[in-house]
């Protein structure tokens, strides 16, 4: 799961960034022009050959983009994604920074970096990269980052921090999956039942083939509320869609705690 949302975020970087930027005086020759289109296309192969799962060659492709054009800030966010994923954290970071030098309202790169330093327990600076993402009027995901500031938050132990991020980014976009499920999980966690359960249904609403963690909260918080056949109807879902999870096993010898 984790390799597929740095990749998601790794396709938005070219997706979303790629589009050609102007010399400071407004002006830009045909060379030039032919140079940035050039970076972008080895990026877009970059990109692809990572998504194949053959990142040597996904180098490959981002260091000619790099060479072709330093200043195409897509290449260097990218790389500095792909060196991430190979475990290069060094590597990694100097990219990342590389990326924001270059291009300092690149809202996805500090979004991307933020998830970096959050899952290497550097979550106070990560969250001040989320934030300074959201900072840009022109980014068009605040929610996002403001659910991955709160996801941090919580991994940090941070309940409090998390609920008011999440609720920030419910506010951005009142159907962010990751923001509902969270905000149902934490009221749970503090005995409001009525509460979490009106998240998790909007959550259902939200997100068509929900999995097993969002179906076993359902169950528990069904249970507390004392609706059985809502309980059952979860545990029908749970046996039926995921036979073989953890949850599914709880949920079938009865370890609602």
């Amino acid at each position: 799961m984790k390799r597929r949302l740095w990749l998601a975020a790794l396709l938005c970087l070219t997706a979303c960034g790629g589009a050609p930027q102007k010399p400071a005086d407004g002006t830009g020759s045909p060379k030039e022009a032919t140079a940035r289109e050039r970076a972008r296309i080895h990026t877009e192969l970059g990109v692809s050959y990572y998504e194949a799962a053959k990142p040597a060659i996904a180098l490959e492709e981002l260091n000619e983009s790099i060479r072709i054009d330093r200043s195409y800030a897509p290449a260097w966010g990218a790389r500095a994604l792909v060196y991430m994923d190979l475990g290069e954290d060094a590597k990694a970071e100097a990219d990342f920074k590389q990326a924001m030098r270059v291009d300092p309202n690149d809202s996805d790169t500090k979004n991307n970096y933020g998830l970096f330093l959050c899952n290497r327990n550097r979550g106070k600076q990560g969250i001040g990269y989320f934030l300074e993402a959201i900072k840009n009027p022109l980014y068009e995901t605040p929610d996002v980052a403001y659910k991955n500031a709160g996801l941090c938050a919580r991994n940090m132990g941070d309940s409090k921090g998390a609920q008011d991020l999440f609720q920030r980014a419910l506010r951005a976009n009142p159907n962010q999956p990751q923001a509902l499920y969270s905000m149902a999980d934490l009221s749970f966690g503090r005995d409001d039942y009525a509460g979490g359960k009106q998240y998790l249904d909007r959550y259902m609403r939200a997100v068509p083939a929900p999995g097993p963690e969002a179906l076993w909260l359902g169950a528990r918080l069904e249970r507390k509320l004392g609706d059985r056949t809502a309980m059952l109807s979860y545990g029908n879902q749970l046996r039926l869609r995921f036979p073989s999870a953890p949850e599914t096993k709880a949920f079938m010898e009865g370890r609602f705690q």
